[in-house]
């Protein structure tokens, strides 16, 4: 089915005339060439988007006997074309979760109360806690129990509006374990309407009972050429900080990956500046993520190399940190940048409006620069998001867009879900 949505307030695009690539700089804020006046309708189909152009011409051409008159959005006409009347409500595209890790079983709440009493990220792993806890949890459930939890959270994603989102596997550290989640996160994406790409993380950490040295054999000589056997995983990432994969191991593991033809991802700098991002600099990596104590020299390196940072204000929010990430520098000098969910059991926020409200709160930037880093700007870390129009309102652009409840693009960032009234996700309408 056709959808034609008329009367529509402003429709932040996130396709600047002759740009390509992400956006930087003053290009994030520029909401003249980001944002079209209200007034445009959108013709789309479950596909793509077929048309945008000023609403009252393409209302003559396919509505002309009806007189526009809602309040709130709502459905005027349904038949071989579904209609809508925006009633001047704005428009954002579908947003991009452009580092999630959705794939995992059991509870570390308690680990809360941990952190409250001052024990660091390392030190609860040393306890018990951490990934190894959820490795354990993970290991012992089923593939339709993993399913079932997955699936919620994607609905609840997109609920939050998103509509694209990366899944790493990294719960599991055995071979069959890894490949198991792998095989939901894949069959998750054949049953959401959420559309997913998937990582390959095995070296998240060291599992108990084997050495650093064994394990990274284990990852190079048996995880990953089953992971390529299976052909689902897109990209390597690997947990590139002091305590647990160091540069010269990441660099093993990502050369291996690579030579079988996947694409790099890599968490990096989370903790310290361990020369994370500089490594992913020079592998060409698609993102360096998390990349909160990169040195300003890495930085400009990683833009250099094409290499978006991907920062995720949850994490620092979880563990109680005051360093957040330094995104006005990344403003001030040009660098690419953008933001993501980090979703995963220590930082259990699948929002991505909560996570713009953060980065909007703690790192002194605008509403619209965020929505540029969760939308256009996710999109070009992924090769998914690269030419193809995703996080984009644009002619050819995927069928995805979220409908905000007023008319002002700045409240996509509110902390709750009613800032969204309405998610086309993919074509089709999420069910609120």
């Amino acid at each position: 089915m056709r959808h034609l949505l008329l009367n529509a307030g402003p429709i932040a695009h996130m396709n600047p005339r002759g740009k390509k690539g992400p956006l930087v700089g003053a290009e994030m804020s520029d909401a003249q060439s980001l944002i079209y006046d209200p007034g445009q309708a959108i013709l789309l189909d479950k596909s793509s988007i077929l048309e945008i152009g000023d609403s009252e011409e393409l209302q003559s051409e396919y509505l002309p006997e009806l007189k526009l008159s809602s309040k709130i959005p709502e459905v005027v006409k349904v038949g071989e074309m579904k209609i809508w009347d925006l009633a001047g409500k704005a428009v954002v595209p579908g947003l991009i979760d452009s580092h999630s890790h959705i794939i995992w079983a059991g509870d570390r709440s308690h680990e809360a109360e941990l952190r409250e009493k001052g024990y660091s990220y390392r030190q609860i792993s040393e306890m018990g806690g951490g990934i190894s806890l959820t490795v354990r949890e993970t290991r012992a459930s089923s593939i339709e129990e993993l399913t079932k939890l997955g699936l919620k959270r994607l609905q609840s994603a997109a609920l939050n509006g998103t509509t694209f989102i990366e899944s790493k596997s990294g719960y599991g550290l055995t071979v069959e374990d890894e490949l198991k989640l792998l095989k939901v996160s894949n069959h998750l994406s054949e049953i959401s309407n959420v559309k997913m790409t998937h990582t390959w993380l095995g070296a998240h950490s060291i599992p108990d009972g084997l050495n650093k040295p064994d394990y990274i054999d284990q990852l190079v000589n048996e995880q990953l050429p089953r992971v390529i056997e299976q052909g689902i995983a897109k990209y390597v990432d690997v947990f590139c900080e002091e305590g647990w994969f160091d540069i010269e191991e990441t660099e093993l593991i990502c050369n291996a990956a690579t030579d079988h033809g996947l694409d790099i991802r890599l968490h990096v700098d989370e903790f310290s500046d361990s020369g994370g991002a500089e490594l992913a600099a020079e592998l060409g990596a698609m993102s360096a993520d998390h990349a909160a104590w990169s040195s300003s020299n890495a930085r400009e390196k990683c833009h250099r190399a094409g290499v978006i940072q991907g920062f995720l204000p949850g994490t620092p929010y979880v563990l109680n940190s005051e360093h957040w990430p330094p995104i006005s520098e990344c403003i001030e000098n040009e660098w690419a940048w953008s933001l993501a969910s980090d979703f995963n059991p220590n930082c259990p926020h699948i929002s991505l409006p909560f996570t713009g409200m953060l980065a909007v709160k703690h790192s002194q930037i605008s509403p619209l620069e965020a929505l540029v880093a969760v939308t256009r700007n996710s999109a070009e870390s992924m090769i998914e998001g690269r030419g193809t129009g995703l996080g984009q309102i644009a002619v050819g652009s995927p069928a995805s867009l979220n409908i905000l409840s007023n008319d002002v693009i700045d409240s996509w960032c509110s902390t709750n879900q009613s800032q969204f009234i309405e998610t086309l996700c993919n074509g089709e309408w999420v069910n609120r």
